[in-house]
Formats: structure tokens, sequence, C-alpha cells
């Protein structure tokens, strides 16, 4: 049986031939056939070499953009024709139903309109990526359509997995019938409807189900590779129906962005999740929203707002099941620059959007910090002072200029601290300090956690990062310097030296002392206090994250 493996090695050969007979032939008119023959397959094979489905830039309405399509108009000739040939000759019918409101297909035609009709189907989900789709308007009807692109004998993706079942799900649920199709309706398709159903139909396995689906439709069947990938994928519970998902909404975040994104994002959700949408306001808290839902047995719960909202919808969920998602709407937005990298500054909304969609998740560590969650980090000296600074007004503004502002005045300001500091119940050592910085996550912006580098969410440590104080301004711009240096780096340079006035430490518990009532904050939040005891909670929340995740 063909795979991926196996296929890559018939386009390349066949990529090659033309180019000998490019290279062979006299004629001007038979060269620039078989020389786009050659780019056609050469494309095509090095889609399947690399396992790239996006080069054929198929979009999730189906269309393939012209110039792309005219590359690769030999090849799909070719497709066309043996599509055509093994539909006419295939014995089994183009659509069929297997189970309730649930059909499979091999590639649609204007010829089988009527059948979709008479069948009431409403909703398409296309795992090809070398064609275009049928033209859907040709029906007169509103048909809910997607597309995951999916290369012949391969499989998809975790994330692409989890957005088709989830899907196909809502469809479902939404009393929709549904065909699931791909070229001959033989391999991927069978391949995602099997996902969904052993996702849906938790007492059967993966053989039973391919067995249910091939009684009906006798040409179904997955190559050992994908029959292997499909079982891992649903025995490591990598693949899920995540069928509530509860969006918890703090509309003032940034400034009100919400109000801008809301329909985008409402109409998003909605067509993969049972979506329920939560508002945030003076009487009611996130905390208390995100206690509602979880006592309503959501799957997922989206926190839409600042740090501030994510923390507090985290704090319900920690030590629990519950996905976490992260909308991105606050000024900062700290731990979604962590979770999903740089891009989440750029692309917030769809890049948090698709994160949900796709259902990667990974269990990160959180933190307590006088028994409040800490899911990035809590601060003193500076840190305290630059979040004391940067008020809503100032925010609203400025954006994150308010905290650069803000830090600026804590430097300036130069107030040193004096305290007792004990790591993982060692001896108890005095240290004068203009900024001490625990963290369990930061983002590389977060300068003053850099000690060593940006800190690893999953390592079970704690990252202890503090400035000793100095008399002048001047010293402590270079230590915030070298910070930055760590920031943009993973490493400070001479941080071994004398001359340093970094210090950086890692643990699983600190515990802080001074002799009057201090300020500090966590997670952006102001608290005070004469004692701190900060301790790691390893892999005690599960949230959704991109596929490419680097903590993974």
């Amino acid at each position: 049986m063909l795979t991926r493996i196996h296929i890559k090695y018939y386009y390349t050969v066949g990529a090659l031939l033309a180019l000998c007979f490019f290279v062979a032939l006299p004629y001007i008119l038979l060269k620039v056939i078989f020389a786009w023959i050659a780019l056609s397959l050469g494309l095509v094979s090095s889609a399947y070499w690399f396992n790239s489905a996006g080069i054929f830039r198929k979009s999730q309405d189906g269309s393939i953009p012209w110039y792309i399509s005219w590359s690769f108009i030999p090849f799909l000739m070719g497709s066309q024709l043996y599509n055509a040939w093994a539909r006419k000759h295939d014995k089994v019918p183009a659509i069929q139903k297997i189970d309730k409101q649930l059909y499979l297909a091999c590639r649609l035609f204007p010829s089988d309109i009527d059948q979709l009709k008479h069948e009431n189907i409403d909703a398409i989900l296309d795992v090809t990526a070398e064609f275009d789709a049928l033209e859907w308007t040709l029906m007169d009807e509103n048909i809910a359509y997607l597309n995951i692109p999916i290369l012949d004998h391969s499989v998809p993706t975790v994330a692409q997995l989890n957005q088709a079942i989830n899907w196909l799900h809502s469809q479902v649920s939404s009393g929709k019938n549904v065909v699931v199709h791909c070229a001959l309706g033989r391999g991927r398709s069978v391949l995602v409807l099997a996902a969904y159903l052993v996702c849906r139909e938790k007492n059967r396995d993966v053989n039973d189900v391919l067995k249910s689906i091939n009684s009906i439709r006798q040409t179904a069947r997955l190559n050992k590779w994908q029959l292997a990938a499909i079982e891992k994928m649903h025995s490591q519970q990598k693949i899920n129906i995540h069928k509530r998902a509860w969006l918890i909404v703090n509309p003032v975040s940034g400034g009100g962005k919400w109000h801008d994104e809301a329909d985008h994002i409402i109409q998003t959700l909605s067509d993969y999740f049972q979506l329920e949408v939560l508002y945030t306001t003076k009487d009611k808290s996130a905390v208390q929203l995100a206690e509602q839902a979880k006592q309503k047995g959501a799957d997922i719960i989206v926190a839409c707002g600042g740090d501030g909202t994510v923390n507090e919808v985290a704090s319900v969920i920690v030590d629990t099941d519950i996905y976490l998602g992260i909308i991105p709407m606050g000024t900062t937005n700290a731990l979604s620059h962590t979770l999903f990298g740089i891009t989440s500054k750029f692309v917030p909304v769809a890049q948090a959007l698709d994160i949900l969609i796709q259902g990667h998740h990974q269990r990160i560590d959180t933190a307590t910090c006088n028994n409040n969650l800490m899911l990035l980090l809590a601060g003193l000296g500076f840190e305290q002072k630059m979040i004391q600074k940067a008020d809503r007004e100032q925010k609203n503004n400025l954006g994150q200029l308010a905290y650069l502002n803000g830090l600026w005045e804590a430097i300036d300001e130069n107030q040193p601290l004096s305290m007792r500091v004990q790591i993982d119940g060692g001896d108890i050592q005095v240290i004068n300090t203009t900024s001490l910085v625990i963290a369990n996550a930061a983002p590389f912006t977060s300068v003053l956690a850099l000690g060593n580098g940006e800190p690893n969410i999953s390592d079970g440590l704690l990252d202890i990062t503090w400035i000793e104080s100095s008399e002048t301004s001047p010293q402590q711009l270079l230590s915030m310097t070298e910070l930055l240096f760590a920031g943009l780096t993973g490493d400070r340079e001479g941080k071994d030296s004398q001359a340093s006035r970094i210090h950086h430490k890692q643990a699983k518990t600190i515990y802080l002392n001074t002799d009057s009532t201090c300020q500090y904050v966590i997670d952006g939040e102001l608290f005070e206090s004469e004692d701190l005891c900060i301790k790691v909670k390893p892999t005690s929340l599960n949230v959704l994250v991109p596929e490419a995740n680097k903590h993974v």
C-alpha cells in the first residue's frame, strides 16, 4: 500500500524523466511541455519530501491562486484524468452514508450536486490539498465548508486533526449532515472521520471504527503509517473533542479592544465549540465566572483580556484537567508572549484563535506567592515601582511605553531594599538590592527576570534574579543592559565576573523577610507584606499552545 514515503520517489522519478526528455528532445514546443511537466512534478515531489501541503496554497474556502495552479497544471490534469477513471471504475458510490449525519465521498464534481441536495448535505469537510474545491454556490444553498489541506497517503498534524474533528462535531451538533471527502474517499477522509468517531464514542477503538467504516465503504483503508499515527494520537489523548468552551471576557482590557474583535471571535469559535460568553463587571470577577464555567462542566475556559484576567481564570482551573485558552487583549500580555512567541505581539487575536481551534496543549508550571497564584513572576523594587507608576490612565495613553516610563522613574529614584532570603530551606542570607524578581516564566521583554536568559516555564524551577544596590543610577543602567543582553542571547556575558552586580539562582522554594511592610507585585497586581513565601507547582496547569511550542 502506498505511503507518502513511497509516493515522493514516484514523483521525483517522474520529474527527472521529464527533465531528461527536456534535455534530449530537439523541438522547442516539446522542450517547453516537458520543462513544464518537470517543474510541476518537481514541486509536487518537494511537497511530499518535506510533508508540506501548503505548497499548493489552498485556502480555507477551497480555492488555489491562479498563479499556483498554472505551475501545477500538468500534475492537476493527470490527477483529474486518474480521479475520473478511478471514480468510473470504483466499486463503491461516490458518496456514501457512514453514520447518522456523516458521509464519505471522493472528489466532488458538479454532477454530484443533485445527490448532495437529495441527502440534505449542508456541510463539507475537504481534506485535499491538491485541487480547487467544487464551487458550492452551484448548490444555491448556504453550505458550511472547511478545508484541511493534507497530502495524499499522508497524516495530518495533531493540530489539523483537532481542528477537523471539532469542526465536524460542531456541525453535527447543530443538526447538519456532513460529508468528508478526499480525492477517492479511501484514505485521508477515512482517517479524519475515524478520528472523529473514536473521539466521540469512547468505548470504541480505532480498529473497531475502521472495520465499521469498511463494512459500508469497502475501499476505505489506511496505510500502515496512517493507522499507526491515528492510534498513537488517540492513545496519547492528543486528539479530543472539546464540547464546551466558555469565553470569559474583560471588555475594558487594553483600552476596550474587545469591541473591535467581538463578532469575529465569537463567530470563529462558534464553528468549533459549544460556546458560552461571559463578561466581567465591577460586581463579577473573572474568578467568579470561571467558577461558574467549571461547575457547569467546561472543557475549555478561554480568558480574553490582559494578564490579570488570565491569572484569575487560571487560579480556578489549576490542578484540574480543564484547558486554559488565552486571547490576549491587555497592554502587556506577557504570558501569551511567553507561550506563543514574538508573533503574539503582531497578530494576537488571529494567532490565539488558531491555537484554540487546533487544540494542542501542554502542562506548564505555576507557582504560589503567599498562597496567591503566580503564573509569571513576583517582583520587589524596580518591578513593583514600574507597575505602580504605570496606572490605567497611562496605559490607555501610552500602551507598553507606560511601563518603560515607570521603570525609568524607578531607576532614577534608585531606592535600595534590605531583606533576608532563604532558598530551598538553606542558610539565610541578607541581600541589599534595588530589584529582586522571582520568575516562573517571563518573555525576554521582562528584562528584570533575565538573570540567566528567559526562564523555562516547564522545568519545575523558579528563576531568582537580583541586582545589587549601588550609589548611582548609571550603575543600575549598566546592570539593566547586562540583563537585556541575557534576554536576547539566552546567556549573560561575564555572569561569573566579580564585577557583575547581577545574581541568579534557581530553586523550588524561596522565603523573603523584611523589617517592615514592603510592596511587591504578582503578575502585574500590587500587594504588600513583611514576608513572602514562593513555591513552584510543576505541571499544574493545562494550557492550549502552538503545536511547535518551544517548551514542548
